[in-house]
């Protein structure tokens, strides 16, 4: 493979192999040593909470706080935003054909000339700063947010705080900010639980692409930006896997940088939640990762895990392709998709309000969209991380923050019946009902569609719209227990209903309190 690829150099890179290989020699020694920190500082296991088994692992139990939270708010933002065209720019830009190839031909010019690395140069984050991360830390405090969650790295293999073991870091280029810890010190001053999220599992295989060259046109068989050795360390050295799963037999030496990569981020900033995007990576080693994250937490609380691990359970593909899942061992995540039920553990989706990375071709969700999405998870046991989109400036779109603004009122009138609330006995009942699986999320509720959520001796109904007549709940028929007393959310007017042993009937308002979803809470005869 390494010959077929020097047929396409000039001359002057006939060196190309020799480089490489001296790389990768010079990358060995690194790694042992990192290899002997890692050592050295597990040397106290037997006496830590956690060990990376997984009969070890599903002993978790996931901390109240998260239970409670209910809303997080993600800023899944980095120099993938710079060209303004969506998710998986980086991998994509060196496909040719590609919508993103011809973006970067537009915006940049030929990969061959001009790369992500470049791509990198001209992300400045100019308006990002502590004084805007708190403005907008308390619009989304306000929205319901009761946890923020900070892109620590993406496939891009970039990370976005001030690396002990990648010199690629937006402290030492692009921004030259410390991304995560700006925003570390944002939530907490805001009393919001902080998270990170890696993707960075991935990037050996996905980001790849940069090897390639064009097939067919002028520029034919000229290497791409990601073969120059000079940038090995962020191309990654020649292979062959291309694949947009998890890499198929990584080298132990990128395993073993995976791990001190996020093992960095963990130890630097002690984030309450860690986000993987997939299941736990590379074996033993990844769930060391997990285990370390767990016993770090139990150390900084007084013997009390508050630590947070999602992980995804992706079917698809070969066995190993998207990670190990076990039930029970951290928080399973779903990707812009619903559990179809109750779960008896907590549980999150993840989604966005418009394509992961700035695009403005692809407009945003309403806010409605976001509480119905809402309200329904949490009826499930689950938990919304809403990812705001940012511009590669880091400032909101106008129309991020009217959402914003819509939600917040929305939750000063109805709050109470999300954070900190329980499952009733059922999640709802429905004229519709979403499909349960990722990438599954376009469902259009109305005022018929019922959800449930509790509180003590509270149990709310949400109806997923504003009615337009009367509200009847099948499963409030007087066989639930006899009700003593019902109120709606944001009035004090006084409602009329009648419980029978057909439904509870509620009457129309005069005028409803709010937009989107409205709340009765209702209180049983003891």
């Amino acid at each position: 493979m390494l010959g077929a690829r020097m047929q396409f150099f000039p001359p002057s890179l006939k060196f190309f192999a020799i480089v490489v290989l001296s790389l990768i020699v010079r990358m060995v020694p690194e790694t042992q040593a990192a290899d002997s920190a890692h050592t050295n500082a597990g040397d106290d296991d037997n006496h830590r909470a956690f060990q990376p088994s997984w009969s070890s692992l599903t002993n978790y139990q996931c901390p109240d706080w998260f239970r409670d939270a209910k809303f997080g708010i993600w800023s899944h933002w980095g120099p993938q935003s710079v060209p303004e065209g969506g998710d998986w720019y980086a991998r994509n830009m060196y496909v040719q054909g590609h919508a993103a190839y011809q973006l970067h031909l537009a915006k940049f010019g030929h990969p061959s000339r001009v790369g992500y690395k470049d791509v990198i140069a001209q992300w400045k984050a100019e308006r990002f700063d502590a004084a805007l991360a708190d403005r907008l830390m308390r619009l989304y405090k306000e929205a319901g947010a009761r946890y923020f969650v900070s892109m620590g790295v993406h496939h891009d293999n970039f990370d976005l705080w001030n690396s002990k073991f990648h010199k690629w870091n937006s402290v030492n280029m692009g921004p030259r900010k410390d991304i995560v810890g700006i925003w570390a010190e944002a939530a907490r001053k805001h009393g919001l639980r902080f998270g990170v999220s890696e993707h960075l599992e991935r990037s050996y295989s996905w980001f790849n692409t940069n090897k390639r060259s064009d097939t067919n046109g002028p520029l034919a068989g000229v290497p791409y930006d990601g073969n120059d050795p000079k940038h090995a360390d962020f191309y990654f050295p020649p292979h062959d896997d291309e694949s947009m799963t998890y890499p198929v037999n990584p080298p132990e030496w990128w395993m073993h940088q995976w791990r001190d990569r996020i093992n960095d981020l963990v130890g630097s900033y002690h984030p309450d939640l860690l986000y993987t995007d997939g299941g736990i990576p590379f074996g033993e080693v990844g769930r060391s990762v997990v285990a370390n994250f767990y016993n770090a937490s139990i150390q900084r609380n007084g013997g009390k895990l508050e630590a947070v691990y999602t992980l995804k359970q992706m079917q698809w593909g070969r066995k190993g392709d998207h990670g190990d899942y076990v039930e029970g061992v951290g928080v399973r995540d779903m990707e812009r998709g619903f559990l179809g039920k109750i779960e008896p553990r907590p549980w999150q989706t993840d989604t966005s309000i418009g394509d992961w990375f700035y695009n403005p071709k692809w407009g945003y969700r309403p806010a409605k969209w976001v509480v119905h999405m809402l309200v329904d998870i949490v009826s499930k046991n689950g938990n919304l991380l809403l990812n705001v989109v940012q511009r590669p400036d880091g400032a909101l779109d106008p129309q991020a923050e009217e959402l914003l603004k819509d939600l917040a009122a929305w939750m000063r009138v109805n709050g109470e019946a999300i954070h900190g609330t329980r499952p009733w006995r059922v999640f709802g009942e429905s004229e519709k009902v979403a499909e349960a699986g990722h990438f599954k999320e376009d469902v259009n509720y109305s005022a018929k569609d019922i959800r449930f959520t509790t509180k003590g001796e509270t149990l709310y109904a949400i109806a997923l719209g504003v009615p337009q007549g009367e509200v009847k709940i099948a499963s409030l028929a007087s066989v639930a227990g006899k009700i003593d007393s019902i109120m709606l959310l944001g009035t004090e007017a006084r409602l009329a209903w009648k419980q029978d042993g057909a439904a509870l009937t509620i009457q129309p308002v005069a005028q409803w309190p709010c937009q989107h979803a409205v709340v009765f809470k209702i209180r049983f005869n003891e």
